[in-house]
């Protein structure tokens, strides 16, 4: 049995690309996809027609240029998550646009019309997570929609404890606490190099799973952005992993035995202080100000989102004539 069907007994398997031909080959309960993966598989020719029916449906509405812009790639991110979840059973992420991470009322008004134009679509609410950034104001936006919408979403870009915690509090569906990218922080920050066992990231969404666990929190934690398979490994039993088709193809090859890593039984056991950060603003932004890495990678992942959702967009306009 292949490393990544042993992963499977413990773990849900994500998928994380927008590039669907792709994601049947590993067959993941879930796919997740953020402004870049989508960016790079709308320039492949085989997604010609999502492209096309995002711009003619934004063509067809008698908007200002600049709202037939914005409709054309919500519609292209709902084209492309609907044909995701042909292929996958359970559901797929959709991000709102980075540049509204500081805005509540913009990710609520964005979350809901994403949410329509999926149902527009045929695709009902239930299989799909919105995904928010994980500051202050996209935290208190998420329960909004959790609590009064009955809209499910994945809160990503978490780095920090103090993130994760009050994501936990709002009643969050599930969160994506960023390995990879705590690895990378740690080996420029120190220039030490790290074993799969004392990787940064993989202790980080350990704690955060035993502390969700030993306090009967139901978020799920679906750890993301792996660099290599030892991080996924070290992770086996977390709740979800979301895994590039590159290191999903490298699990399958590998036939070792698998060792369970994270279990709701040893986390009952740490010993654990309770904490609360989402009704206090002053507590959470000074918590995330003591920590250097969630900070400065809070920041350059918002930066970067916004950064690709620019280039979709200017792909889309090129295409309205705009």
């Amino acid at each position: 049995m292949s490393v990544l069907e042993q992963l499977k007994n413990f773990t849900t398997i994500v998928a994380d690309s927008g590039d669907f031909e792709t994601i049947a080959q590993y067959k993941p309960q879930d796919a997740t996809t953020n402004p870049s993966l989508i960016l790079a598989a709308a320039q492949k020719p085989q997604y010609a027609h999502l492209i096309e029916d995002a711009i003619k449906y934004a063509q067809s509405k008698d908007i200002s240029a600049e709202e037939k812009l914005e409709l054309a790639t919500d519609k292209l991110l709902v084209n492309f998550g609907s044909e995701i979840l042909k292929i996958v059973p359970g559901r797929v992420s959709t991000e709102v646009d980075a540049r509204l991470s500081f805005d509540t009322e913009g990710t609520i008004a964005k979350a809901l019309s994403l949410i329509q134009l999926y149902a527009d679509n045929g695709v009902n609410k239930d299989r799909v997570l919105i995904k928010i950034a994980s500051t202050w104001e996209g935290i208190q936006a998420a329960h909004v929609l959790e609590t009064k919408h009955d809209i499910h979403c994945n809160l990503t870009l978490l780095f920090g404890f103090a993130q994760a915690v009050a994501c936990a509090e709002a009643g969050i569906t599930l969160i994506s606490p960023f390995v990879g990218r705590i690895l990378d922080w740690y080996k420029k920050s120190t220039g030490e190099s790290y074993t799969s066992a004392t990787d940064p990231g993989v202790l980080s969404v350990s704690s955060i799973y035993n502390y969700y666990k030993k306090f009967g929190y139901n978020t799920i934690v679906m750890g993301a952005s792996f660099r290599n398979t030892g991080e996924i490994e070290e992770l086996a039993g977390c709740d979800y992993l979301t895994i590039s088709p590159g290191l999903l193809g490298d699990l399958q090859k590998d036939n070792k035995t698998l060792e369970r890593k994270l279990s709701v039984e040893s986390a009952k056991t740490a010993e654990l202080e309770k904490v609360s950060f989402f009704k206090d603003e002053k507590a959470f932004r000074w918590e995330m100000n003591q920590d250097a890495m969630a900070t400065e990678k809070l920041s350059e992942g918002i930066r970067n989102f916004a950064k690709d959702g620019v280039k979709l967009e200017n792909l889309l306009k090129e295409k309205l004539a705009l």
